[in-house]
């Protein structure tokens, strides 16, 4: 009798069944997207042509509504605050822009699955595509957003010297936090569809918390600087906007995305690598 002894068929089918969670999951699928990454950007190019299809201007509709917003802020704020506005319009301008980059990062993270759950539920294809494409589509609204500086630079009389270079890097590490943030969030929102509407409140709280239509130095003495330098939106804003305006971020400015990074991605490869499999079953 063989009962209980498994023959060769059952030893190599065994064998091949790949497992379906734990760290080597997350970063297949990572790695798997990353590779295959001309699938993002055409998803998201087009994501941002489909919404301003037929449109004469186009996506820059985006750009002249940004501009019309800063110039309304930074007259009621520049206003109330009685600041110059060669100095203040442009801190305003960059820190808008830059917050608006992540903060709809973040949102729209949340829906990145469950916006796409008829091409997860029919087409194999690696969840962090829906991730990269989701990123790649907010980073061509930033490049269209940010020409608003220079412009504005321009018409105000700054120049603009090379440690604007340094807002590149920047930039690239501002992108690596979110990525991981954003997956975290897709899977936390594919399960429960009411943190969609926690995470839209606390950013409407953080943007109000940090040095975005306010400036540091017109805080009283007394106010600590605890909140703004525990911040992690403040530093991801200064990475971007101290080099638009001709300084280089400071230390603090980049230790604290670089833990983040470091931390978040360790975290989030465990969490996906634990989840991942059953994504497709919330959606």
């Amino acid at each position: 009798m063989n009962i209980g002894i498994p023959n060769r068929s059952n030893r190599g089918l065994a064998a091949s069944v790949e497992p379906t969670t734990g760290p080597g999951v997350a970063l297949q699928d990572i790695a798997e997207a990353l590779t295959k990454y001309r699938l993002a950007l055409i998803f998201g190019w087009q994501d941002v042509a489909q919404r301003y299809r037929r449109s004469r201007v186009g996506a820059f509709w985006l750009t002249l509504n940004m501009a019309v917003f800063i110039g309304a802020l930074g007259l009621i704020f520049g206003t109330l605050f009685q600041s110059d506005m060669r100095e203040f319009l442009p801190y305003l301008c960059a820190g808008i822009i830059s917050w608006g980059f992540i903060s709809t990062c973040l949102s729209e993270g949340c829906t990145a699955f469950s916006s796409s759950d008829g091409i997860i539920l029919q087409v194999r294809m690696p969840l962090f595509t829906h991730i990269l494409r989701t990123l790649w589509r907010n980073v061509i609204i930033f490049a269209h957003n940010i020409v608003i500086f220079p412009v504005l630079a321009l018409i105000l009389g700054r120049g603009i010297n090379f440690n604007i270079i340094w807002a590149v890097p920047g930039f690239l590490l501002v992108c690596m936090n979110l990525a991981w943030v954003m997956l975290i969030l897709a899977i936390l929102c594919a399960r429960f569809r009411d943190m969609t509407q926690v995470v839209t409140n606390v950013l409407q709280v953080l943007f109000y918390a940090t040095p975005i239509m306010w400036m540091v130095k017109i805080l009283p003495d007394h106010v600590s600087r605890a909140f703004i330098e525990w911040n992690p939106f403040y530093h991801f804003i200064e990475l971007v906007r101290a080099p638009l305006l001709g300084h280089t971020p400071t230390a603090l400015d980049w230790g604290m995305p670089i833990a983040f990074a470091i931390a978040g991605w360790g975290i989030a490869i465990a969490f996906f690598g634990k989840y991942r499999w059953r994504v497709a079953y919330w959606l």
